[in-house]
């Protein structure tokens, strides 16, 4: 038995099958198969708040005071962090930041050094 996705709009368990179509019984949403299937050739790109690409091991400099949740740390604006890690999800940036360690970044609020 194969596995039918989701409704994207109402996140649906009972979809089916029809033609080439899916449909969602609760929502009544429709979509294509091939809007189911990912890209294979899709390539996630990450940007800094200035649009320029960023690549792992890249040095990115902080615009915004950040402060740490949970912690009475902040980061300043100017902080540089060296050798960068992109991953997905919201903190699209892992990297170790001096005197504070092992953090998420958000890419929105950096810039590339």
């Amino acid at each position: 038995m194969t596995s039918l996705p989701n409704c994207p709009q109402c996140h649906s368990e009972l979809t089916y099958e029809d033609g080439t179509q899916f449909i969602c019984p609760e929502c009544g949403h429709e979509w294509s198969k091939q809007a189911a299937e990912p890209a294979a050739d899709e390539v996630r790109v990450v940007r800094d708040a200035n649009g320029s690409e960023l690549k792992d091991g890249d040095t990115v400099t902080v615009i915004k005071d950040l402060k740490i949740k949970g912690s009475s740390l902040v980061v300043k604006v100017g902080t540089k962090v060296k050798n960068i890690r992109l991953t997905e999800g919201d903190h699209d940036i892992d990297c170790k930041i001096d005197g504070i360690g092992a953090m998420g970044l958000k890419s929105e609020f950096v810039k590339k050094a």
